[in-house]
């Protein structure tokens, strides 16, 4: 992994967590040193992210100047299974982060699971266990109907994430 791919999946594990992320944590998560995480998360602060170190880790305070770190939208989608990864690459390779997936079942109410999706590789692997078998997606319940919360740095960037869906036929109009 480059190092500016391993920094864009650095703010977006801080970025979607509430508490701070311990450097062993994000090493073993991005499977090099922890020297490499303190050097990144140096680069990091140079490029203008406001990232906190404290006794439990690193917790992120703010983007690039000190804007808030996410914007936040919720996406009604329809589509089938051979389309979930193109769904999911669509918002990452836009900027997004896809934050959870959730169905609104008739009986049981809301039924949510978080996924923290914010790269290819998280794709990768989020696709390959689905196809191993060893899960369903939730839309099958709902006959492809889902939600995603979806974050970016900017609403523009959920604008954009909204069009992409809409082009591809993924977006449910209200």
């Amino acid at each position: 992994m480059k190092k500016n791919e391993r920094r864009k999946e650095i703010i977006g594990i801080l970025a979607n967590e509430k508490k701070a992320v311990a450097g062993d944590r994000l090493s073993e998560l991005l499977f090099v040193s922890r020297q490499i995480i303190v050097q990144d998360i140096s680069a990091l602060r140079e490029e203008g992210y406001d990232i906190a170190s404290t006794h439990q880790g690193y917790l992120l305070r703010a983007g690039k100047d000190n804007m808030p770190v996410r914007a936040e939208r919720v996406f009604e989608v329809r589509h089938t299974s051979e389309q979930t990864e193109d769904e999911l690459s669509t918002i990452v390779n836009n900027g997004g982060t896809v934050v959870d997936v959730f169905i609104k079942h008739g009986i049981y109410g809301k039924i949510a699971a978080k996924l923290n999706i914010f790269s290819e590789r998280a794709i990768a692997q989020f696709v390959g266990s689905i196809n191993s078998g060893k899960s369903t997606e939730l839309m099958h319940i709902t006959e492809g109907h889902h939600y995603h919360t979806v974050a970016a740095d900017t609403k523009e960037i959920l604008d954009k994430i909204e069009e992409a869906l809409e082009e591809k036929g993924y977006l449910v109009k209200a």
